[in-house]
């Protein structure tokens, strides 16, 4: 088929539309630079798509998981972590999980909204205890921007003066909910830090957008638009200047180069009509998600960069990262027989349980948190399921009693810990696969080294300490656990790294300001340019450092630097 090329220059093309593409169009169209987003999914209205108020016999499987849909049929993604005919691999004895999500927004739809700061500590881990790499620049030089992204998307929390989890441009946080004043009360016993949580869904009016109404309904997208997502805060602002277009179904295959080096726009395939389209920009962002936009600039082979574009490092795909995850359950009579009373909050935690060790010397290097979950929420889902464990059998009137009995008695917990980048966990291009639009897909190689072990441990013997504390029992994960019950790789989706950026040319793909060393016009603000991979859910500061980003991105550009 014949390669359509299209005659108009960009200021700037941005590829991808979350967290990343969302922000860094908006900084640049607000600035004055003419921008066409492509996006590889469907287009998604927030309002109008969203499934918020639908009931699970509303849907096929009363609403439960499909391949496609892990989180629940209501889930508010295109994709996940199979995507038809879109395929991935693994390298041998290599277990990797890559989810993606073909929607306009991407994750920001369906993602738990937890927004974290990461510390002084953070940026400079290396200089701390000698491993992983060290950050171009310092807290201090970001925390400008987490003002702005804060005081922009709205994020709800409490001013607490902790060490390494800095705090905030805050809206109030919600009340704690019944079973989660437990969980408080056994932290305080075990001296355990629990204080209100830090989500991105607005609990007053802000900026134009109303206060949540808690239906707890989060990962389904906000009709109302009372939580982050990029189609609901980024986009509206950015297509409202009028220098922004919007191309969905836009799979892109490969950034163009001259014969100078530098990057002259992006070649997609139309997914609906299978068209090959060539746009022009005077230059490109990746905002694709870290594997994504590796893959991207892997594809983007030419003679003068055999190896893949920007990757003189051989970088590019190397210090893959993803956050340690483990999850334990309990049963607590305490909390058997309760009142019926609505305690749906928020979508997600109303408290959590921050890092608290950072001074103290453990079997393990950095540090996690913890995330509460739990509750009333529906019969057979979450927390609840298993319970017949508890109940035993029955029938009828009594066993309908039985299970009223132990209604909201089930409490977890999940720890969220950092991953230092190692040399066994990367991506690479496979050989031989190609996707439905002929594009080569990743290969994925992937191991947890011991540190991550010895802190999942750490979080299981501290979950089941928190379970004892409060009078409950452990009911899942059952003993004996692998690997002390680590996720897989990818599972916890935070995947970050593979084109970090740096102080020096031989040992980064990107400067401080995510623009490539070898492509003065090319630049990565998703998660790919993280150097190490905190405690901290990650969407928060990929905001913060993309909006650094376009700020230079911008400046640039009015110079004629670009």
């Amino acid at each position: 088929m014949q390669i359509l090329r299209q005659p108009k220059v960009y200021d700037a093309i941005v590829v991808g539309s979350g967290a990343a593409g969302g922000m860094t169009a908006l900084v640049l169209c607000q600035a004055g630079a003419r921008v066409l987003m492509l996006e590889a999914g469907a287009n998604f209205d927030t309002a109008r798509d969203s499934k918020m108020f639908q009931w699970p016999y509303d849907a096929p499987l009363r609403g439960g998981s499909t391949p496609q849909k892990p989180f629940g049929w209501f889930d508010a993604s295109y994709g996940g972590w199979t995507v038809e005919g879109e395929p991935y691999t693994t390298a041998r004895e290599t277990e990797f999980l890559w989810w993606r999500s073909r929607m306009l927004g991407g994750r920001t739809n369906h993602w738990g909204r937890i927004s974290l700061r990461m510390g002084p500590y953070d940026f400079k881990p290396r200089s701390r205890d000698g491993l992983g790499l060290d950050w171009p620049m310092t807290y201090d030089a970001v925390a400008p921007y987490y003002d702005k992204v804060e005081s922009l998307i709205g994020v709800f929390g409490s001013k607490e003066g902790l060490e390494n989890t800095p705090d905030g441009v805050f809206l109030p946080p919600p009340a704690p909910r019944c079973y989660e004043l437990l969980v408080k009360q056994a932290c305080d016993k075990l001296h355990i830090p629990c204080i209100p949580s830090r989500l991105s869904i607005i609990t007053r009016n802000h900026n134009g957008r109303p206060a949540c109404h808690y239906c707890g309904q989060c990962g389904r997208s906000c009709a109302t638009g009372s939580n982050f997502s990029s189609p609901t805060v980024l986009l509206p602002p950015a297509l409202k200047t009028g220098n922004l277009e919007i191309r969905t179904d836009a799979m892109c295959r490969e950034v163009l180069t001259d014969d100078a080096g530098k990057a002259t726009g992006v070649s997609y395939v139309d997914r609906k009509t299978r068209q090959e389209v060539q746009v022009r920009g005077k230059v490109v962002v990746l905002c694709a998600s870290a594997c994504e936009s590796a893959r991207l600039l892997l594809n983007s082979r030419s003679e003068r960069f055999p190896g893949g574009l920007a990757n003189s490092s051989g970088l590019v795909g190397k210090y893959l990262m993803d956050t340690v995850g483990v999850s334990v359950g309990g049963f607590f009579p305490a909390l058997m027989d309760m009142p019926a009373h609505n305690e749906d909050g928020v979508g997600g935690m109303h408290l959590y349980m921050p890092w608290w060790n950072y001074q103290k010397k453990m079997p393990f290097p950095r540090g996690y948190h913890i995330e509460v979950w739990g509750g009333r929420g529906m019969p057979g889902s979450g927390i609840f399921s298993g319970a017949h464990r508890i109940v035993g059998g029955g029938y009828g009137a009594d066993l309908k009693k039985k299970y009223r009995s132990v209604y909201g008695a089930f409490v977890g917990f999940s720890g969220r810990g950092e991953m230092i980048p190692n040399d066994d966990c990367w991506c690479e291009i496979d050989p031989e696969v190609v996707d439905q639009w002929g594009i080569p897909v990743l290969r994925f190689h992937w191991k947890w080294a011991d540190a991550e072990i010895l802190q999942a441990r750490h979080m299981q013997e501290t979950f089941w300490e928190l379970i004892d504390a409060m009078g409950g029992q452990v009911w899942r994960p059952e003993l004996p656990l692998k690997d002390w019950g680590i996720k897989k790789g990818g599972e916890i989706i935070h995947e970050v790294g593979t084109t970090c950026m740096g102080d020096d040319p031989k040992k980064s793909v990107l400067n401080q300001f995510c623009q490539a060393w070898d492509v003065k016009n090319l630049f990565v603000t998703d998660g790919g340019c993280f150097v190490s991979n905190a405690d901290k859910n990650p969407t928060l500061s990929i905001m913060a450092v993309g909006w650094r980003a376009s700020d230079y991105i911008a400046d640039e550009l009015k110079k004629g630097n670009l």
